[in-house]
């Protein structure tokens, strides 16, 4: 039995993506958009690039006001990008139950 169900999912366009993805961090409130990534209260935590067929993204392991370390992220599907929202919110209510 094959696991053909005679459709494909849509092919990733990672410009309308980012552009929704970007949508999605605006409404968190929390983040502030600079340029081609996000702050966190002045601190750098996010760039985002798209590229031909994905979006390159890189996340720091802590705000900091000086040069943060980064975790990469390579967003090629729509889960991808799902799951890269999720460690965000993840990782943000890490950093403000941190600031208590």
């Amino acid at each position: 039995m094959a696991d053909d169900f005679g459709f494909a999912p849509p092919p990733f366009k990672p410009a309308d993506a980012l552009v929704l993805l970007k949508r999605t961090l605006r409404d968190l409130r929390t983040l502030t958009e600079r340029g081609d990534g996000f702050e966190l209260k002045g601190a750098r935590v996010m760039e985002l690039a798209a590229g031909t067929t994905s979006i390159e993204a890189r996340l720091a392991k802590r705000p900091s006001r000086q040069v943060p370390e980064w975790d990469g992220f390579t967003l090629d599907s729509s889960a991808a990008v799902r799951k890269f929202t999720d460690e965000l919110k993840k990782r943000l209510a890490r950093w403000t139950e941190e600031e208590r």
